[in-house]
């Protein structure tokens, strides 16, 4: 040990790093630091939100976001340290219990916004269709993975669209049509990575586009509208803000206007005038358009690196998932992967006037806690995954060797 400066000063105890550096050796470190900057930006985001509109409760939703963080880097921790093989005897018991979820908030749901998607815990509300996205998610994953399971046969096929229906209908039906809109891409490419035959491809394409031909049809020609005519409204809006700026197009229209008018470099952090001055509507301005208000705010520039940052997540997600030794670890992350690219695409795109807005979280940095804790819990798991194939390729050198 080494003495200290003065005489009489006991030894200085030395910190022994070596447990912690053998700890993360086998971890995804970008991954880590990608979410760590994430969440960050979404904290201030959602801190210059509140702060902008001024009101005692704006001003506290970032702390609230903070609580929410730290209950996610539990499940992160934990999802991390465990094995990820031994979650698969339990998927189909936590997807029973997300579609459970799903049921039992129809009955005692709170509703906000029109949707009943919300169950109040008291201490906080929990919304139970983002950890059914989870849910099924690890369940198509484990049936693909599965050595009786063949994808090929058609009953397989049919089984693995009751399992994608069940949770997508009961979502349906709060409503909250963007969530359930959301598990039909996730499934599909689950589907076809998991070996479906072209066949059936060519099949469900051509059935959906005739399906959809013969909807579009009905409804031009009027001949069975099954639209009622706020929701003919909503669609001509979507395709024309302007039309209908002083109700339905107006959310778009402004938050268009904000993204635009952050020019290169932006106005500043805590300067920008759509939110504050209420263009934004200020109930979402901190979640369904937090984008809008980061694009103003940091320009171009902000936009483009807040981009790159989740394509470099989306990057870690793929590159475990695609070195996985497992079909189960495969079909996850590329399930996870594509549930991280459909909310991103959707809320970026509503916020640029492409995509229609229904009301989706952009991943790490929207405020809400049922997402955050959900989408730390997904990368969790596939840091799992990384850690796996780490430990193996270690193995295998050892065994070589």
């Amino acid at each position: 040990m080494r003495r200290g400066f003065f005489k009489n000063q006991p030894d200085t105890p030395s910190v022994n790093l070596k447990p912690l550096a053998k700890e993360f050796a086998g971890w995804d470190i970008l991954q880590l630091i990608v979410m760590l900057l994430l969440l960050s930006a979404g904290v201030l985001f959602i801190y210059t939100t509140g702060e902008q509109i001024g009101s005692q409760l704006s001003r506290s939703f970032w702390k609230k976001q903070l609580a929410w963080i730290f209950i996610g880097f539990i499940a992160y921790i934990a999802a991390a340290r465990c094995d990820y093989r031994k979650l698969i005897p339990w998927v189909w018991f936590y997807y029973l219990f997300s579609v459970a979820m799903l049921i039992l908030v129809l009955f005692v749901g709170v509703k906000v916004n029109g949707a009943t998607s919300w169950i109040d815990l008291k201490f906080m509300r929990l919304q139970p269709s983002e950890f059914a996205k989870l849910g099924v998610i690890w369940f198509l994953a484990a049936m693909h993975g599965n050595m009786l399971f063949k994808i090929s046969k058609l009953p397989h096929i049919l089984l693995s669209l009751a399992a994608l229906g069940v949770p997508v209908v009961l979502i349906a039906i709060e409503p909250d049509f963007g969530s359930a809109a959301v598990l039909a891409p996730v499934g599909a490419v689950m589907v076809f990575t998991a070996g479906i035959n072209w066949k059936y491809l060519a099949i469900a394409g051509a059935a959906m586009v005739l399906i959809a031909g013969a909807l579009t049809a009905n409804e031009l020609l009027e001949i069975r509208p099954l639209l009622k005519n706020y929701q003919r409204e909503r669609i001509k809006t979507f395709l024309n803000p302007e039309r209908d700026l002083a109700h339905r197009g107006y959310n778009a229209y402004q938050s268009r206007l904000a993204v635009g008018s952050g020019g290169m470099w932006g106005k500043g952090l805590g300067q920008g005038t759509q939110n504050p001055l209420g263009f934004l509507p200020r109930k979402v301005s901190n979640n369904d358009f937090i984008f809008s208000v980061i694009a103003e705010e940091t320009g171009f520039a902000g936009a483009v690196t807040l981009i790159t940052a989740y394509i470099l997540l989306l990057y870690t997600v793929l590159r475990s998932a695609f070195f996985a030794a497992d079909s189960f670890a495969r079909q996850s992350g590329i399930g996870i992967a594509m549930l991280i690219f459909v909310h991103l695409f959707i809320n970026i795109g509503m916020s640029i006037g492409v995509t229609p807005i229904t009301g989706l979280p952009l991943p790490f940095l929207s405020y809400g806690g049922s997402f955050v804790v959900s989408m730390m819990l997904a990368l969790g798991f596939m840091q799992s995954v990384y850690r796996r194939n780490v430990l193996s390729q270690e193995e295998d050198r050892e065994f070589r060797s």
